[in-house]
């Protein structure tokens, strides 16, 4: 299962989901459903997510094993 911080890294630079589906090349939506982890990201968009935050993809992506 992949856990997200993204939520938290977007409110601390103040900028919203339609920002930053702008700044990475997705829809708002898309965001969303990364946000919520209805959605796992290609690895292109999580590493283009993580240069925006200037962190690495493991800060906001984590995988964590289902039990």
């Amino acid at each position: 299962m992949l856990k997200t911080s993204l939520k938290l890294f977007r409110m601390q630079h103040d900028m919203n989901q339609g920002e930053l589906a702008k700044l990475v090349g997705v829809r708002r939506e898309t965001i969303g459903h990364l946000e919520r982890g209805e959605y796992n990201p290609s690895l292109k968009l999580a590493w283009d997510i993580a240069k925006v935050f200037d962190v690495t993809i493991e800060e906001i992506f984590q995988f964590e094993e289902e039990q």
